[in-house]
């Protein structure tokens, strides 16, 4: 067996294609991904890529989403994302490959230190293969040119942060014990991350990356779909407990808890308590009530 088996087979199998041919990998490296657009014969019409572009995979060097301009300049080919994709799978008209490898020139063999990979064939009728192209048509997004530069705009932005001391990779690497929002102001959460930041401050700029870096939040979404995904996220921290379960929450036993945990002076305690005040403020339906120290009340405040 050859160092590059895992691309030999890759390739054999789109050069069979005469209809349709769907790569689906969460990692793709651009030159890998150029290699295989031409293994695939120019009769075929349509070509169909599924990745995941997470920015702080991207700044970690894992995936490309430069392969949006190939595709583009390819005219056979669209780019469709699923944030939580994990599958590897690329199809040849009725016939298939599955298994571990991504799109990558370690992953395929193309490269020196090639890691070690499995794919097996089978049909595109298979129950499995079926279910996850329905899953992936359920839920991807366009991989627009566009996008890609918004992507890859803010990994480097995250690259250029000296206060974040490594790249996270969701799924790969161990999150923080805690994530505490830092961004003071959460309406320019959606901005940038929609790429419109141009008159944000570096300083401000590089903490909304770092909130949206631990919030992992997939890309492509509307304000309405992105604002959920966040309030998510919030519900799911362990200070917002009592709100989710009594539906109100004392400002000041979550400031005491954040200062016994030790880790935060009274200053960052108290801080932190206003940032999260002011998510859920933007983000859920809530209100305050000033009776003794402060509360969060979930729902409307009657008036």
């Amino acid at each position: 067996m050859t160092v590059d088996h895992v691309w030999q087979q890759v390739e054999q199998l789109l050069a069979t294609a005469t209809d349709r041919v769907v790569l689906v990998a969460p990692f793709i490296k651009k030159e890998v991904f150029q290699a295989a657009l031409d293994a695939v014969p120019t009769k075929v019409g349509e070509i169909t890529c599924v990745t995941r572009w997470s920015v702080p995979e991207v700044a970690a060097g894992v995936s490309d989403p430069e392969i949006a301009e190939l595709a583009q300049r390819d005219g056979r080919a669209t780019v469709r994302l699923c944030h939580n994709l994990h599958a590897k799978l690329y199809v040849a008209d009725d016939r298939c490959l599955v298994g571990s490898a991504n799109l990558t020139g370690k992953a395929t063999g193309r490269v020196p230190a090639a890691n070690i990979e499995l794919l097996i064939e089978t049909g595109k009728a298979h129950p499995e293969v079926e279910r996850v192209l329905a899953a992936i048509e359920a839920t991807a997004v366009p991989g627009t040119v566009e996008l890609a530069e918004q992507i890859r705009e803010q990994a480097s932005l995250l690259q250029s942060d000296e206060d974040s001391p490594r790249v996270v990779v969701p799924g790969q690497d161990e999150q923080p014990a805690r994530w505490l929002p830092e961004t003071r102001n959460p309406d320019r959460l959606y901005r940038v991350y929609n790429g419109r930041h141009r008159h944000i401050g570096s300083d401000v700029l590089a903490g909304v990356i770092r909130d949206l870096t631990y919030l992992d939040i997939g890309p492509g979404l509307d304000e309405q779909a992105f604002g959920s995904a966040i309030l998510g996220r919030l519900h799911a921290m362990p200070e917002l407990q009592g709100l989710t379960a009594a539906g109100r929450m004392n400002l000041a036993e979550m400031q005491a808890e954040l200062l016994a945990a030790g880790d935060l002076s009274a200053e960052q305690a108290q801080r932190a308590v206003e940032t999260i005040a002011a998510w859920l403020r933007y983000f859920d339906d809530v209100h305050f009530v000033p009776i003794g120290p402060w509360e969060i009340r979930q729902g409307k405040e009657l008036t």
